[in-house]
C-alpha cells in the first residue's frame, strides 16, 4: 500500500505539533469541505473523487523513511514524530455521493475526530475532491449538451499523467463513455478505446496502406482518421478499402460542422449509411453545443476536460465548524466561524437535503446547522456515511457513482442545463441554529 501522507502540506503537521504541546491536539472536532460559490456561474456542480479519496485517508500513513525525513528537516519535534508513527484515522466521516450535484454552502464532507487526526487530512482531501469535481463538473456539461451522443475523454496528454487517471475517472462518474488512458482502464475499469493518430497515416508510403493496415489490424468497425490530407478523398479510399461496413471516420480539425454535413453526404453517396462521424480537436461545452445540429455521432473531448473547462478547481475549502470546549471527555461541543471578509464560514455540524416538489424537481438545498432539517415526505438526504470509527464503509462501484449522477440531473430544473452565466438552478437554504 502506498503512504500517501506527505501528499499534504507543511503547516498540517506543525499545528499538530502546536496542538500537542498545548494540549489541544485531543479536543473533539468536527471540519466540514464545501465550496462558498460555483464557478464562473454555473447552475451546478459535481461531486467527484470520494472513491480516491477513500483508498487514499486508508494509506495515510506514515513509514519509517517519511518520518526520517520529517525528523531530519525538522519539520517535527520527537513527539510529534512518536504521534505520527501510530497514526491511523479513527473517527468517522460523511459525505456527499459521489456523482451528485452540489452548490454554495453544500456540506461535501463533514469530518468527525480529534483536531490532530482530522486536520492532517485537509490538503489530501481537498486536492483529491477540487480537481476531480472540476473535471466531473465540465464533463457533466459536455454530456447535457450532447444529447444521448457518446463521448470519449482523451485528455491524458494535456495533463499531469497521475493527473490523467484522475480525470478519466471523474468524466466516466459524469456520463462520457470511454476513456483514452489505458491506467484508468485497468485501475478503475474504465472502458478504453483508441485507434490511431495522423503519425500512423504520415507513416505509411499512401493513405490507402495505412488504411489498409489499420483495417487488417483491426478489422473493418475500426475509426478511419481523414483529415491528415485532403479529407474528401481520404473518405472516398477509407470506404473503398473497408466496404459500407466501416464503422466511422474522425475528423480532427477545421469546421467542423460544415465537414461533418460534407462528409455524411459522401457516405452516405458511397454506400457507407451507417459508418460514424467522430470529431474531436480542442472541443468543450460550447463546441459540442453549437455542432447539436451536425450529422455527429460521438465526441472526443480533451484538453478543456481535464483543465475543467477552464476552471480546473472548485474552490472548496476545509474549515473548523465545532470543537469541543474544553479538553474533558464530555465537554459540550462549540460552534466556531471565521469572520474573515469575503471568507466566512458557518459555524455547527451540518446536515443536508434537497428538498423537492411533488413532480419529483428539486428546489432547494436544505442545510441544517447541529440539527437534522425536517423532511417534508419528498426530500432526498444527501450525506452519507464513508468512514466509520476508523473503517471505510463507504466505498461502492464506479457505475454507482454513475447512475448517482445521472439521477441527480435529471431530477434538477430545466435551467440547470444552460450554459449561459447564471443563478445556481436551485437556492442553499440554511435552517437551524446561526
Amino acid at each position: 500500500m502506498h503512504s500517501t501522507a506527505l501528499l499534504t502540506d507543511h503547516y498540517e503537521l506543525t499545528m499538530v505539533q502546536a496542538a500537542l504541546r498545548s494540549g489541544t491536539a485531543q479536543r473533539h472536532s468536527v471540519f466540514e469541505l464545501f465550496g462558498r460559490r460555483l464557478p464562473g456561474g454555473r447552475r451546478y456542480g459535481v461531486v467527484a473523487g470520494t472513491g480516491r479519496m477513500l483508498d487514499a485517508v486508508e494509506s495515510f500513513r506514515f513509514d519509517g523513511a517519511q518520518l526520517d525525513y520529517l525528523r531530519e528537516h525538522q519539520v517535527i519535534d520527537e513527539r510529534t514524530h512518536e504521534w505520527l508513527a501510530g497514526y491511523a484515522f479513527t473517527g468517522n466521516i460523511w459525505g456527499y455521493g459521489e456523482g451528485d450535484a452540489y452548490f454554495p454552502g453544500s456540506p461535501l464532507l463533514v469530518v468527525e475526530a480529534s483536531f490532530a487526526e482530522a486536520v492532517v487530512l485537509e490538503t489530501l482531501l481537498l486536492s483529491i475532491l477540487n480537481f476531480d469535481s472540476a473535471v466531473a463538473s465540465a464533463a457533466s456539461r459536455v454530456i447535457a449538451v450532447a444529447e444521448g451522443r457518446p463521448c470519449i475523454e482523451m485528455g491524458s496528454r494535456r495533463t499531469h499523467e497521475s493527473a490523467a487517471v484522475a480525470a478519466a475517472r471523474a468524466a466516466y462518474v459524469a456520463g462520457f463513455d470511454t476513456t483514452s488512458n489505458l491506467q484508468a482502464g485497468m485501475q478503475y475499469g474504465v472502458p478504453t478505446r483508441g485507434t490511431a493518430a495522423h503519425s500512423f497515416t504520415l507513416l505509411h508510403d499512401s493513405e490507402r496502406d495505412a488504411f489498409v493496415a489499420q483495417v487488417e489490424s483491426l478489422g473493418r468497425d475500426t475509426t478511419l482518421l481523414v483529415d491528415t490530407y485532403d479529407i474528401a478523398e481520404a473518405v472516398r479510399v477509407a470506404v473503398d478499402v473497408a466496404g459500407p461496413d466501416l464503422g466511422a471516420v474522425r475528423i480532427d480539425s477545421g469546421d467542423l460542422g460544415v465537414l461533418a454535413r460534407q462528409v455524411r453526404v459522401q457516405l452516405d453517396a458511397l454506400g457507407a449509411t451507417k459508418t460514424r462521424i467522430v470529431v474531436t480537436g480542442d472541443l468543450d461545452e460550447f463546441a459540442v453545443a453549437g455542432l447539436a445540429a451536425a450529422p455527429v455521432d460521438g465526441y472526443g473531448v480533451g484538453t478543456s476536460l481535464v483543465t475543467g473547462s477552464g476552471h480546473p478547481t472548485c474552490g472548496f475549502v476545509y474549515k473548523l465548524v465545532s470543537r469541543a470546549a474544553s479538553t474533558a471527555s464530555d465537554a459540550p461541543m462549540v460552534s466556531v466561524a471565521k469572520r474573515s471578509t469575503d471568507k466566512t464560514s458557518r459555524g455547527g455540524r451540518k446536515w443536508a437535503l434537497r428538498r423537492r416538489n411533488a413532480a419529483g424537481v428539486a428546489e432547494v438545498e436544505v442545510v441544517g446547522i447541529d440539527q437534522e432539517p425536517a423532511d417534508d415526505g419528498n426530500d432526498r438526504p444527501l450525506l452519507r456515511a464513508l468512514i466509520r470509527n476508523g473503517e471505510i464503509i463507504g466505498r461502492e462501484p464506479l457505475l454507482a457513482a454513475r447512475e448517482r449522477h445521472r439521477a441527480a440531473v435529471a431530477e434538477l430544473p430545466v435551467e440547470s442545463r444552460k450554459l449561459s452565466r447564471g443563478e445556481p438552478a436551485i437556492e442553499t437554504e440554511f435552517v437551524g441554529r446561526r
